[in-house]
């Protein structure tokens, strides 16, 4: 069996818990800030899981991690 090629964009944007959950950060954070209230950039700012339907998918992606 070959070695499985990473995805290097994936790996940039995933990690895996010591659980073997995949986090994940938050989208639309980068710029036009001023227009955001400020509840919905703190919690922007907190890292999130990937959901379940998803998951398989971006395991594949991340094989070594």
């Amino acid at each position: 069996m070959p070695k499985l090629k990473t995805h290097s964009g994936a790996a940039k944007r995933f990690k895996k818990t010591a659980t073997g959950k995949i986090k994940r950060g938050h989208t639309k954070t980068r710029h036009i800030l001023t227009s955001k209230p400020q509840k919905a950039k703190r919690k922007l700012g907190k890292s999130a899981l990937v959901s379940d339907g998803d998951h398989a998918k971006v395991a594949r992606m991340i094989p070594y991690a």
